[in-house]
């Protein structure tokens, strides 16, 4: 097959990965920056561009779309869906999982187990917003986040306060989200393929820190996931019509908590706690699914 890998940067170690299994299972794979793509829009038929030629026959694309540059990468995603191309990450599946209050309206509509949040654009009474969380502590986040950046746990009503306050100030979205406390600071990080759990890990804070992921200097290792987390993962990948999701769960008293679908997970922290290849199982599952105009979207969202 002849594959091509969306990403900013080849030397990442989740483009390499995938540029590997490829190159291991006899593909033809090249790496393209996602911004040096542009397109062509005419009556005839659409064109991706890229450096001076016209990107044509690739049978797969596998978008690793970062989250500063979403708008233009779904774009350049839409173009090859029109041309037929298969995306392994479809452009509306995507957008659906970037924003991060849409993603919890679908999740919350299929009854998925996740932690109470709150949500306004203009809240004259902030202890409201609070109130409907189950009170401090509480979790902010900025809708725009990403890594652990821009979320604040706040342990007073107090402290809530200032934060929501401050966000307000800078016009900032955000949410407003129960603390799971039994969490204890982790959570696992499932990562899903397909209708499956291929691999997943525990991710822990680091001492003071209770936000877990490993770019904040948490540790992850192997952990043994129940049927109910399991279900969990696979369920929430699915409502976002994903292929391939890290899909992230708190374990609270009340079972699996969805906290959130990444639409582009990192394979770093996941092949070296599960000690799997991964990037072996994504390119499996493009040989058996892809095909002209296999995506559910076509190109049409």
């Amino acid at each position: 097959m002849k594959i091509a890998i969306l990403s900013r940067n080849r030397r990442l170690y989740s483009t390499r990965r995938l540029v590997e299994a490829c190159t291991e299972r006899g593909h033809e794979v090249r790496v393209l920056d996602t911004l040096k793509c542009y397109m062509e829009l005419s009556s005839h038929e659409p064109v991706v561009w890229y450096r001076g030629e016209k990107l044509e026959d690739f049978d797969a694309i596998i978008p690793r779309i970062g989250a500063s540059i979403t708008p233009y990468g779904l774009a350049v995603i839409r173009q090859f869906e029109m041309l037929g191309t298969y995306s392994l990450t479809e452009s509306v599946a995507l957008g659906r999982s970037r924003d991060k209050l849409r993603a919890l309206q679908l999740l919350s509509r299929k009854n998925v187990g996740m932690p109470i949040s709150s949500f306004a654009h203009d809240v004259h009474n902030t202890k409201e917003l609070i109130k409907l969380v189950g009170g401090a502590p509480v979790v902010v986040k900025l809708l725009e986040g990403t890594q652990g950046r821009g979320v604040v746990l706040a342990e007073t009503a107090k402290a809530a306060e200032s934060v929501i306050d401050a966000f307000r100030e800078l016009k900032a979205d955000f949410l407003v989200q129960e603390f799971i406390k039994e969490a204890g600071g982790a959570d696992v990080r499932c990562l899903v393929i397909g209708k499956k759990v291929v691999a997943a890990m525990q991710r822990t804070a680091a001492s003071g820190e209770f936000r877990s992921n490993l770019h904040r200097g948490g540790t992850a290792e192997l952990t043994r996931l129940t049927p109910a987390e399991r279900a969990t993962a696979v369920k929430a990948a699915q409502i976002m019509g994903l292929n391939v999701a890290g899909v992230d769960i708190l374990r609270s008293a009340r079972g699996p908590l969805v906290m959130e679908v990444n639409s582009s997970p990192g394979l770093e922290g996941i092949e070296t706690a599960s000690k799997k290849n991964v990037a072996a199982e994504i390119v499996k599952f493009i040989e058996e699914n892809a095909g002209p105009n296999k995506n559910k979207t076509r190109g049409t969202g």
